[in-house]
């Protein structure tokens, strides 16, 4: 495992119980109230403190603040207890956790039944090409990637993918059938997506929605979300008039727009809407 390649280690375990719990100042406390012999500090290419992990007999715990605030106090307690330091780029790191995490909840999850057409894929990657041409190793993020079609589309198109959801049944399926990669998605509320990672050139949410009246300002806030996430944006939803309150979203936040019938596939993503800072 990525992680603990990083610290040089096997069998380490992270405090934090999920992937979405990494931004939580609790657990860093919960990290300093844990008795140990030995640390270990992670800092990343700017030498900035980025995971402590400790040991207490063969056990190792790590606490990581990639996407949480630092305390004065995770050094201290590093140089109370004394060891060694490593140096990782903090993306790297990411991926190492995002790896961890997905794992272990393919673990212990029960994946979702399967979920889609067997050619949705190519349908989404002619989208996406005939939108961009080739990503050319881009990143790309991935909004509500559900059980990894898009993810998929998107790596046929050239880019990284980096997939969000927050239904760990269908992540789960997605690990199982290899259309997510353990390092490129996130169990996570979608409208918290940055928190926990940093914009990119490209960012994709197709078949957006049921988008009501009723659960709009939910929408609204994953859609923005990923408009702050992406420089450019390719949005799709099964019906006009969602598509148009997406259309809506994006104008309102400074973005040019062109919404189009996709004629590849009448259902998941027949309305799709272009949007660019």
């Amino acid at each position: 495992m990525l992680i603990d390649d990083i610290f040089d280690l096997h069998g380490m375990q992270c405090i934090e119980p999920v992937f979405a719990d990494i931004t939580e100042d609790y657990y860093t406390e919960a990290l300093l109230s844990v008795p140990a012999e030995e640390a270990r500090l992670l800092i990343d290419e700017n030498e900035y403190p980025i995971a402590l992990a400790l040991r207490k007999d063969d056990h190792w715990l790590a606490g990581s603040f990639v996407c949480r605030s630092l305390s004065v106090d995770v050094i201290s307690r590093f140089e109370d207890v004394g060891g060694d330091i490593y140096q990782e780029d903090a993306s790297r790191y990411l991926d190492a956790l995002r790896e961890y995490f997905s794992l272990k909840l393919l673990a212990e999850v029960p994946p979702a039944t399967e979920d889609t057409r067997p050619e949705r894929k190519e349908l989404v990657t002619s989208l996406i090409s005939d939108t961009w041409g080739s990503l050319h190793a881009a990143s790309c993020m991935d909004c509500c990637c559900g059980s990894g079609v898009v993810s998929e589309a998107i790596r046929d198109c050239g880019g990284h993918p980096c997939g969000y959801d927050n239904d760990p049944g269908l992540i789960a399926l997605g690990l199982q059938s290899k259309r997510l990669y353990p390092h490129q998605v996130m169990h996570i509320d979608a409208s918290r997506a940055t928190d926990y990672v940093a914009p990119v050139t490209y960012g994709v949410g197709c078949m957006l929605g049921d988008i009501t009246a009723f659960n709009a300002g939910m929408w609204e806030d994953i859609v923005s979300e990923l408009l702050a996430l992406s420089e450019k944006t390719l949005i799709t939803t099964a019906t006009e008039p969602e598509i148009r309150r997406v259309e809506g979203w994006a104008v309102a936040e400074g973005r040019t727009c062109e919404v189009t019938e996709n004629e590849r596939d009448p259902i998941y993503d027949r309305w799709v809407c272009i949007t660019s800072v």
